[in-house]
């Protein structure tokens, strides 16, 4: 949801909106008195949401990316001359401390629940607010502080339109998401629902399987791919299940995320080699999807990510 004061409307003249905006942050009203030129962004997907509106020139720095969530060459040229604030190690985020993000004079801080912020950790909009810094929260987080409605791609539309209108570049971020919509529109289009492929993310872990529930992006991005992610009835974004229910359920393609140092091809091949997991019809028929992290976390790349996934689709006969 966005909201303009009267003098913003007032004062926009048919251009570039003028603050005070205030845009919703989760549960929170947040208003904008001017635009903020310290930004800080947290992990790889949030980053690119800063840089594909051009917003580096208004950023002193990120946070959580190098380690595991390794850069590419896109984005490597993209944060050139930013500082990496606080990095990642071992697969677990190292998120910042507030006295890290006040140490680089910071004045905005885009994260999430889980994406740079824990629920009563160190770094909180509640905590960061004595030091000056405001904090937009990633819309799919959201669902860690309570109920809301399963993910989407209105999800990273509503970030992007909401980044626009407090860096005052919402022109652009218009332009973006109405891109978007097209680009997507064209992509899908023909995709037929009634009978939909059943779909595993498979994000890590060998004991028990970490997967995409409900209120992740993978499953907006399957479902506008024409698929169903079997895991969606589990009222999470992100969680460790067992493999029984993936057993029963039967997904006939499996998304593989890419990340880390256990490979992509490492992850297929454990599926491929155990035996309880034999008779997946996606194992059986070898129907492995991979997607990088970036692609399957809201963010630009989501627009490519349901691009390989519905080619993949078309692809099944059943």
């Amino acid at each position: 949801m966005i909201r303009l004061s009267l003098a913003a409307l007032l004062l926009s003249g048919g251009g570039a909106l003028a603050h005070p905006v205030t845009v919703q942050s989760c549960d929170r009203e947040v208003t904008f008195e001017a635009v903020p030129a310290r930004a800080v962004s947290n992990d790889v997907n949030l980053t690119e949401m800063m840089l594909v509106l051009g917003l580096r020139d208004r950023m002193v720095g990120y946070t959580g990316i190098s380690g595991w969530k390794t850069l590419d060459d896109q984005m490597r040229d993209g944060v050139a001359e930013l500082s990496e604030l606080s990095e990642l190690s071992e697969l677990s985020a190292k998120y910042p401390s507030k006295e890290v993000l006040a140490g680089a004079d910071a004045d905005f801080f885009f994260a999430g629940w889980n994406y740079g912020m824990k629920v009563g950790g160190d770094v909180t909009p509640d905590t960061l607010s004595p030091f000056g810094i405001a904090v937009y929260e990633l819309t799919e987080s959201c669902i860690h502080l309570g109920p809301r409605p399963r993910a989407s791609m209105d999800d990273m539309y509503a970030d992007i339109l909401n980044l626009g209108l407090i860096f005052g570049v919402e022109e652009r971020a218009l332009a973006l998401v109405d891109g978007w919509r097209r680009e997507l529109a064209e992509l899908t289009a023909g995709i037929r629902h009634g009978s939909p492929l059943r779909v595993f993310v498979y994000d890590s872990g060998q004991r028990a399987p970490f997967t995409a529930g409900a209120h992740a992006m993978p499953t907006a991005l399957i479902e506008t791919a024409g698929g169903r992610n079997i895991m969606d009835d589990l009222d999470k974004s992100w969680a460790e299940i067992g493999w029984e229910p993936v057993i029963d359920r039967d997904p006939e393609v499996v998304i593989i995320i890419d990340y880390g140092d256990v490979t992509a091809e490492q992850k297929i091949d454990f599926m491929k080699s155990s035996p309880a997991l034999a008779g997946i019809d996606a194992v059986r028929n070898d129907r492995f999807v991979v997607l990088d992290y970036i692609e399957a976390t809201p963010g630009p790349r989501n627009i490519r990510a349901v691009q390989t996934l519905a080619a993949a689709f078309r692809g099944i006969e059943r």
